[in-house]
């Protein structure tokens, strides 16, 4: 099974020719929303049964949401890591390999906290339905931010950001990950839209005092549609978009 946690994310350099058009045109896409526990086994089992029942109402890419095997606290963090390297120390990895495998979907499995050679990664895996690692995403910008009085929090005490952009060729198109607070920095988007993704995926866990006035416009301001291309624009038509929540 050392195969299974073989990845390649496409680099900038070496991504194809932008703008072809995905194998499939027309899938639903599920949102998964987690109510998440202290209790990791419980996390696990709430995502498995999440992702079937978006399977069950014809769902072919599923996202799940960021830090959602653990709370989203510098308490849990280092606690409920996993070496991505080593199965047997995986079981959040495992559960989302036979998941995509059994249902023969692709899934975002938002994002987790990776322990790679001592170091803590905030780490977003992509599995095709092979149940194959087909690639990991580190969060590039870490969150932090003071707002007196409301809140506080620094991602950059616990975990060491990522350096590389990913994107992910799938059955359902050409995919770009970001995570969270990488949604802010219109450069990477840009890089994803010049090398032809089909979705731009930001996997987050933002808060209310910063979330509720930032996620709608700057995430449609991140949108990689060509307008120019009107094909392109057929498929985004009709892209059926769906948040399941059970």
């Amino acid at each position: 099974m050392a195969s299974l946690w073989t990845t390649r994310n496409l680099t900038m350099a070496d991504a194809p020719n932008p703008f072809q058009i995905p194998n499939i045109t027309k899938f639903k896409i599920a949102l998964c929303q987690l109510s998440v526990t202290s209790d990791k086994n419980q996390n696990l089992d709430r995502a498995s049964r999440s992702i079937r029942f978006s399977v069950e109402q014809g769902a072919k890419l599923i996202v799940l949401p960021e830090m959602w095997n653990c709370p989203y606290s510098s308490d849990y963090f280092a606690k409920y890591a996993e070496d991505f390297d080593n199965r047997d120390a995986s079981p959040t990895l495992s559960m989302l390999s036979e998941a995509a495998c059994c249902h023969g979907i692709t899934i975002i499995g938002g994002s987790l906290p990776e322990w790679d050679h001592g170091r803590l990664y905030n780490t977003c895996c992509i599995f095709g339905p092979d149940g194959k690692l087909k690639a990991k995403h580190r969060k590039i910008h870490l969150f932090d931010i003071d707002i007196p009085g409301e809140i506080s929090f620094k991602e950059s005490d616990t975990f060491t950001a990522g350096d590389q952009p990913t994107i992910v060729d799938t059955e359902v198109g050409r995919i770009g990950i970001g995570i969270c607070h990488d949604i802010r920095f219109p450069e990477l988007a840009a890089l994803y839209r010049k090398r032809g993704v089909d979705i731009i995926c930001y996997p987050g866990a933002f808060n209310m005092s910063t979330g509720e006035l930032l996620w709608e416009l700057v995430q449609r301001a991140r949108k990689s549609l060509p307008l120019d291309d009107q094909k392109r624009e057929d498929i985004y038509k009709v892209i059926d978009v769906h948040e399941l929540n059970p």
